[in-house]
C-alpha cells in the first residue's frame, strides 16, 4: 500500500513567499530523498538503472512530481494546461560498487508554468526525510520542528521545503536550474 506524501505547511513567519506558490506562479520545483522513501510513496514502480541503458525520465520521475504537485497546489495536475508539470531533470543517487547498478536516492526536477525560455527561474527545493531507519533521530537534528516518528511510520512520507530545514540552500536555485540546462544540453547532442 502507497503511503502519502506530506509537506507541511510553512512555520516561516510571514510564510515563505514560495509555500505555498501561487498556481498561476512560474516555478521550478524539485523534490529527491532516499530511495526507501520514494519506494514507500510508489510501491512496485520499475527502475531502470542499468548505467548502459539509462531511461530518462525513470517512470518514478512523473509520478512523484504528480505527487509532490498535488501535495503544494492541493489539486492535481491539469494535463489541459500546457506546461502545468513537464519533468526537466532527474538525480540518481549511486551506491558506490562496482559495477553501478544500485541507487539509494533519487529526485526529479519539474517546471510548474515555467516559460521553456527561462533559464533562471524561481525554485522549490522540497527533501524527503525517511524517519524509519532512524526513529525521527535526522528528522529531529536537522528539521526547526519536532518530529515524532509515530505520526510518520506506516502513513506518510515527510517531504520538507529548503524554507522550513535549518540548512538554507543559498546555492539551490542555482544549482537546480543549471542541471536543467546540463540535461538540454545533453539531450540536444544525443547523449
Amino acid at each position: 500500500m502507497a503511503l502519502k506524501l506530506y509537506i507541511p505547511p510553512c512555520l516561516s513567519t510571514p510564510a515563505h513567499p514560495l509555500q505555498p506558490p501561487s498556481l498561476e506562479r512560474p516555478l521550478r520545483i524539485q523534490i529527491e530523498g532516499p530511495l526507501i522513501s520514494i519506494q514507500k510513496l510508489l510501491p512496485g514502480i520499475q527502475w531502470h538503472t542499468d548505467v548502459l541503458s539509462l531511461v530518462f525520465p525513470q517512470p518514478a520521475g512523473p509520478e512523484l512530481a504528480k505527487l509532490a504537485y498535488l501535495e503544494i497546489y492541493g489539486r492535481e495536475s491539469r494535463p489541459e494546461v500546457v506546461g502545468d508539470i513537464v519533468v526537466r531533470d532527474e538525480y540518481l543517487g549511486w551506491v558506490v560498487e562496482r559495477p553501478l547498478k544500485r541507487i539509494d536516492y533519487y529526485g526529479v526536477t519539474f517546471d510548474h508554468l515555467v516559460p521553456s525560455d527561462d533559464p533562471d527561474p524561481d525554485v522549490l527545493q522540497i527533501n524527503i526525510i525517511e524517519i524509519d531507519d532512524d526513529g525521527g533521530a535526522y528528522a529531529n537534528k536537522y528539521m526547526p520542528f519536532v518530529v515524532d516518528p509515530a505520526e510518520y511510520t506506516g502513513k506518510k512520507i515527510l517531504a520538507v521545503p529548503r524554507c522550513c530545514q535549518k540548512r538554507k540552500g543559498t546555492q539551490d536555485r542555482a544549482r537546480i536550474n543549471d542541471s536543467v540546462i546540463e540535461r538540454d544540453e545533453r539531450n540536444a547532442v544525443g547523449k
